[in-house]
């Protein structure tokens, strides 16, 4: 995939994914305050901001699952697309006007007024934060579909980082520019009302541009002629049977018939995960939790930790002042984290291509966690501002390096899902073990050659040739052909929202009980070395599998 007009098509493709990016980083920026303004305190707006990452954990699996299974006319991935965007749509129209809804709805009471603002903005947040993270996964899936080869597939994954980068350093800086002295703000109304529309307008540009650009193809079957015969309008009878057939297939029914019917086998899969899968979640949930460790709880720290500033101070005093300085030198920090993640996830195909996806991938967390570990015992604000820039690194690879290789893993379901370790069956009175099959290498080490018969004395196993494998139960060992990818995506993505809400329970009794705000990236350094330990048995190729 080389040329500019494939580079571009990729940039369009994921503009929905910088759109998302953009309204979820500025949104949730923006949504504390307005929640402490409501009358909410300090301690519920924290559960507030985790309703949307639990939702998502529920959620997550049976949208990626069903959309591996969703026949519409519109595609497996788009009605998927449609539905989460317009929540993300209905989401940034309630947040700023929550005020003025509530007014309206509440019929003069003061107390159902407040009442009111405060659920109309739970909503808001929970559906903005849950259907924007959970949107990624449709997303992931149909750059998976439309890019099938390893290296496409790379560099496509690798621009969806680069766009994820992008989106985070616009939406954090949107919510830090003064909207109200504009005149656009004159017309609508306030800051939020100022921001929020500008919001909304960068979301419906990315959403049609997407879906212009992708032209997924339609996995439905067209009709036999009998069947066409049958659909004859001869009578109001046969009418009202097309007109009925016709519904059926629209995206919105196949969507829920989808969900309805695939639930009970989609859970049981999200609990069945292949060995590869469970290797790479693992590694890739403790890797999560230390970035996102390090992301949601930066800026107190530098506030609190480096400044000395306290954040219950009165406003004015010589506290408070430090404290919201650190504020800002720690916002830095993380816009420093996004632009540093741009420029990897730019080079991010020709790193693996030079050094390969296992040195890439713990290289990025061994910088990570050095990088906490300096700022753990470090008390100058440049050297820290400099490791935050440069865990930037790890952000990049999370979120273009797993979903490679799952597409990999995909791609080799033969080789890669195998149900268990040692799989045996008797032919012609011989023992065949999946350990004793060698498989032959072509020229790249992850590529593999499916070939009958027996070349240079190596033996080829064709599953086509021999009956199912059974295991040592005599049970027939899970299939695991059926499964999608989107589903696998969605397994990734729920370690990414699963590492957003363990810290959010935990980590404030933990600053409690170390009574240091240090423990907030000490915390970090240790996840991130659990995630090292973990990533040396991701199976990143072939040979990973003999050792």
């Amino acid at each position: 995939m080389t040329g500019w007009r494939s580079q571009w098509r990729l940039v369009l493709l994921n503009s929905l994914t910088c759109g998302l990016e953009i309204c979820v980083a500025a949104g949730i920026t923006y949504v504390p305050p307005l929640l402490l303004e409501a009358g909410v305190e300090e301690q519920y707006m924290t559960m507030v901001l985790g309703i949307g990452p639990v939702l998502g954990l529920l959620f997550i699996p049976l949208i990626g699952s069903a959309s591996d299974h969703c026949n519409s006319s519109y595609g497996r991935r788009r009605p998927f697309i449609w539905l989460l965007s317009l929540g993300v749509l209905l989401a940034l129209l309630i947040i700023p006007h929550a005020d003025v809804l509530a007014a309206n709805l509440s019929w003069g009471s003061t107390r159902r007024n407040q009442a009111l603002q405060v659920g109309l903005l739970i909503l808001g947040v929970g559906l903005l934060d849950f259907c924007g993270q959970v949107c990624f996964t449709p997303l992931e899936a149909l750059l998976s579909d439309l890019y099938r080869e390893r290296d496409d597939c790379g560099q496509a994954f690798a621009m969806f980082s680069f766009m994820v980068s992008l989106g985070g350093c616009v939406g954090y800086l949107l919510p830090a520019l003064d909207w109200s002295g504009g005149l656009l703000s004159f017309y609508l109304g306030g800051q939020a009302e100022c921001l929020f529309s500008l919001l909304i307008l960068i979301f419906v540009v990315s959403v049609l541009v997407t879906m212009k650009v992708s032209e997924e193809p339609s996995s439905t079957l067209e009709p036999g002629p009998s069947e066409s015969g049958r659909c004859f309008p001869r009578s109001c009878c046969y009418l009202f049977q097309c007109k009925l057939r016709a519904l059926k297939s629209g995206p919105l029914m196949c969507l829920l018939r989808t969900c309805w019917s695939m639930t009970p086998a989609i859970y049981r899969s999200y609990c069945h995960v292949p060995h590869v899968m469970r290797q790479l979640c693992l590694a890739q949930l403790c890797s999560w939790m230390g970035v996102m460790s390090f992301m949601l709880f930066y800026t107190d720290f530098v506030g609190e930790g480096l400044y000395e500033g306290v954040p219950s101070a009165a406003p004015g005093t010589d506290l408070r002042q430090r404290y919201d300085e650190g504020i800002r030198m720690g916002s830095l920090g993380l816009f420093l984290q996004c632009a540093t993640s741009t420029f990897f996830s730019l080079v991010m195909s020709r790193l693996v291509h030079l050094f390969g996806s296992r040195t890439v991938y713990l290289s990025s967390m061994v910088c990570f966690t050095i990088s906490a570990l300096v700022i753990c015992l470090s008390k100058s604000v440049l050297l820290v501002t400099a490791m935050s820039a440069l865990t930037g690194f790890a952000y990049a690879t999370l979120q273009t390096l797993p979903y490679t290789l799952t597409c990999h893993y995909h791609k080799e379901k033969e080789v890669y899902m195998q149900n268990s370790k040692t799989k045996k069956t008797h032919i012609n009175g011989f023992t065949i073990t999946r350990d004793s099959v060698c498989l032959t290498l072509d020229n790249g080490p992850g590529d593999l050659n499916h070939k009958s018969g027996v070349s240079n004395g190596h033996a080829h196993y064709n599953k086509d040739n021999y009956p199912p494998l059974h295991n040592q139960n005599g049970l027939e060992s899970e299939d695991f052909e059926k499964r999608g990818v989107g589903l696998d995506f969605a397994i990734l993505d729920s370690t990414f929202l699963l590492s957003q809400v363990f810290p959010t329970l935990f980590m404030g009794m933990i600053v409690q009980f170390t009574k240091s705000v240090t423990a907030y990236i000490a915390s970090s350094a240790i996840f991130g070395a659990i995630g090292i330990y973990f990533a040396t048995h991701i199976i990143f190729d072939q040979k990973d599998l003999r050792s």
